[in-house]
């Protein structure tokens, strides 16, 4: 009887042993990879909404050579002009899109709080290992693309930035041109 009742206690402690292993390898019952993708995407379409000079580095390259360089700073009088508004409007296009991304980023922010509040809650009632290691990589997932979100802005400012002064260096070149032809028509 001594014998049987010891088996007895082994089998409830391996059922309960087993029920333990099966609580801490069940999957966390939330997911918050379709919103965190959405998030991306929406910053990803932000940046490639970029007017004028986009983030190509084969575009870039074009428009510096078409109005930032060379030719367009020493042509006839019309298309120096020319050159130089559309070096203005790659300007302000630049800064508008940088505020749209920044726009964008603050927006995620809103869905970020959600979805910190809906892993956080998973986080603390996890019921095993595997929950509570899902739920925190959930969370890495999303502190990545908050990172994402940040360097996105920090791009789209910094190409804003990048255009200004570049107008402005042309603007003091083409200004030396017209000098320089100032005084040779003199």
């Amino acid at each position: 009887l001594e014998q049987i009742n010891n088996q007895i206690k082994q089998l409830q402690n391996q059922a309960t042993s087993l029920a333990n292993e099966a609580r801490n390898l069940s999957g966390l019952p939330v997911s918050t990879l379709q919103e965190l993708q959405g998030q991306v995407d929406r910053t990803r379409t932000l940046l490639g909404e970029a007017q004028r000079v986009a983030f190509d580095v084969g575009d870039i390259q074009k428009a510096f050579d078409a109005r930032y360089k060379g030719g367009a700073l020493t042509g006839t009088q019309a298309e120096m002009v020319a050159n130089a508004e559309a070096r203005w409007n790659d300007s302000v296009g630049a800064f508008q899109d940088a505020m749209k991304v920044q726009a964008g980023v603050v927006t995620n922010m809103g869905g970020a709080r959600q979805t910190i509040a809906t892993l956080v809650t998973a986080s603390q009632s996890a019921t095993g290992a595997l929950q509570a290691a899902q739920a925190g990589n959930q969370l890495l997932a999303l502190q990545s693309q908050q990172l994402g979100d940040l360097a996105a802005a920090i791009a789209a400012q910094g190409r804003a930035e990048m255009l200004d002064a570049a107008r402005a260096a042309a603007a003091e070149a083409e200004g030396r041109e017209r000098f320089r032809r100032f005084r040779k028509g003199n």
